[in-house]
């Protein structure tokens, strides 16, 4: 379901039971890695962050890696920080 890449590949499921009666699967949500961080990004008025995460992962895709190494749960929790922590390599 998920890419090898997604910070939810390892986080697992669980079941729940909801109040009529079906059993659906859930994915648990993706715990932060502990990160190490090289460096701060200083963010321009209105610069996105999956243009952030490309600058420095070469992947768009990747901005959770930012949100992980700056313990936000989502990029929009990032949104008001005018400097981004960037995570060292390694995930």
């Amino acid at each position: 379901m998920f890419t090898a890449d997604s910070r939810y590949a390892d986080a697992g499921t669980y079941q729940v039971t909801l109040a009529d009666g079906r059993v659906v699967t859930v994915t648990k949500a993706a715990r932060p890695a502990a990160t190490r961080l090289v460096g701060w990004h200083r963010r321009a008025d209105g610069e996105r962050l999956d243009v952030i995460a490309h600058r420095y992962t070469r992947d768009a895709t990747r901005a959770w890696l930012l949100c992980d190494a700056n313990d936000a749960l989502s990029p929009d929790a990032l949104a008001a920080h005018e400097l981004i922590g960037i995570p060292g390599p390694g995930r």
